[in-house]
């Protein structure tokens, strides 16, 4: 979960905003059928801190590289791409504080509290690497490859927040432009801090400056620059969610979703709990989250989200509505929190029931996830391996307390699916094709169910021993499966 945007927030918020897919509608897309234009040879990967300085890395020269084909995951491997997963802003330093009382609702106490919080730097202990920091920790601790895109400033949270990623081997490239004046030039060229503040029961509340600013807190990055091209050319995935509006403007956004469509990088796409401001926002970030929805290859969502975006209970059919009215998406995925998940594609349909845990803190949790599903779709894994090693990864994750560099660890990881604790499938499959009758084919990760598919449903039960025996020894060796989904 990400959160720095908001200027309170409790954690058991949920997300209702209003979207019609009408306005997303688009001709079907033909089949993939491009190729990786031509590229130099070097990404410059940067740090400000001397303790983590990382060297110029080469790349080789993608030129003639193509696209690979589309199989039934959707997955587009381009092999010749060195950089797994590349995040794009949201990258902030997180404050953990104890209070007696959540901040108070009016605007101004607010800006006093966050005023008064920001005279002096706590102590280092309360520190941790937030936003997308937590999807590219997860992911790094995977085995991807990762770089973050976006802004850190010239100050002792920007080289703590580069140090971090240093030393989870996730490589930095500067967002960065040119200040227009001299209030952008000093504190809203800053590393951008959340407050996240506990109350005695456990009740999370948050605030930055990003809360108090008209504009998004880096208005004044408004090109894509040579360096970041690179990256993003040279990367399999960009991932992007809701909270990506509260750094760049509408404009700077739409010019990188272009992009990597022009490039051959898949889009990723969280819209988070902002998706509901963005739906009544600005004409111009209506647009934009209308541009993510068409072309994003890959779209993740609450339960309540896909609910909200398209006036359909059920989330199979939510998933299906989506993906009729998508240009390029491919996958969408439904989070259902402690039932588990589901992949919807144009032909398929796949569900994995949760893992069982005793649930710590759900903060990072939908990070960790997403960063589990982009391995999936890079390595090009069976559907439900990969919903699998998503759940596990983001119930790890909910076992600790707090994201950054408290998202699961691999050995957790494997703890779990070793465990093979999984909540009931079998009502999970009923409630999800209650109302499906044309659902083709269905994917259903079980401990021992045994079931036959109806005469227009074709149920495939999917052993969790058959894909802990797949996943697992890649997992223990730090590698990750790349079979082919059949």
């Amino acid at each position: 979960m990400n959160h720095h945007a908001l200027a309170l927030k409790f954690h058991s918020f949920s997300p209702q905003y209003a979207l019609s897919l009408s306005n997303f509608s688009l001709q079907s897309p033909n089949p993939l059928q491009f190729r990786v234009p031509n590229v130099s040879s070097s990404v410059c990967l940067r740090s400000r801190s001397s303790a983590a300085d990382v060297s110029p890395v080469r790349y080789t020269d993608v030129s003639s590289s193509s696209i690979g084909s589309l199989g039934e995951t959707g997955g587009v491997v381009v092999t010749e791409k060195p950089i797994d997963v590349a995040t794009l802003g949201n990258l902030c330093v997180d404050i953990v504080l104890s209070v007696d009382e959540l901040p108070p609702p009016s605007r101004g106490e607010r800006k006093a509290l966050m005023d008064e919080l920001s005279l002096s730097p706590p102590d280092k202990k309360y520190w941790e690497a937030g936003g997308n920091c937590n999807m590219a920790i997860a992911a790094a601790r995977l085995g991807l490859q990762c770089v973050a895109i976006g802004h850190v400033g010239d100050e002792i949270y920007g080289e703590f927040l580069l140090d971090v990623l240093h030393e989870e081997g996730i490589g930095t490239v500067a967002l960065d432009g040119e200040a227009t004046n001299a209030k952008d030039a000093s504190s809203f060229c800053e590393t951008l801090i959340c407050w996240v503040l506990v109350d005695p029961l456990q009740r999370h509340g948050f605030c930055s400056r990003a809360d108090f600013k008209e504009e998004p807190a880096f208005s004044w990055i408004t090109d894509l620059s040579d360096e970041v091209k690179m990256a993003i050319r040279q990367s399999k995935v960009i991932f992007c969610n809701g909270y990506d509006f509260d750094d760049f403007s509408p404009s700077f956004i739409m010019s990188t979703i272009d992009y990597a469509t022009k490039v051959g990088t898949a889009i990723f796409f969280d819209p988070g709990p902002r998706g509901k401001s963005l739906s009544k926002g600005t004409p111009d970030e209506r647009r934009a989250l209308s541009r993510f929805f068409r072309m994003s290859d890959v779209l993740l969502l609450t339960s309540e989200e896909a609910e909200s975006l398209t006036g359909i209970k059920n989330p199979v059919k939510a998933g299906q509505e989506i993906l009729r009215n998508g240009k390029g998406t491919k996958w969408v995925i439904v989070k259902m929190g402690p039932k588990g998940s589901v992949l919807v594609t144009k032909s398929s349909v796949s569900v994995a029931p949760a893992f069982k845990v005793e649930v710590v803190d759900t903060v990072g949790c939908g990070d960790s996830f997403v960063a589990a599903i982009a391995l999936g779709y890079i390595r090009n894994m069976p559907l439900v391996n990969t919903l699998t090693i998503a759940n596990a990864v983001g119930a790890a994750t909910a076992m600790g307390c707090g994201a950054g560099r408290n998202v699961a660890k691999r050995h957790h990881v494997v703890d779990l699916i070793k465990a093979s604790k999984l909540n009931d499938e079998e009502s999970l499959l009923k409630e999800l094709l209650a109302e499906n009758p044309e659902t083709p084919k269905v994917n259903l990760l079980s401990k021992g169910m045994r079931k036959e598919g109806s005469n227009k449903q074709q149920i495939e039960i999917i052993s969790m021993e058959k894909v802990v025996s797949e996943l697992l020894p890649e997992l223990e060796v730090g590698r990750c499966c790349v079979k082919a989904s059949s």
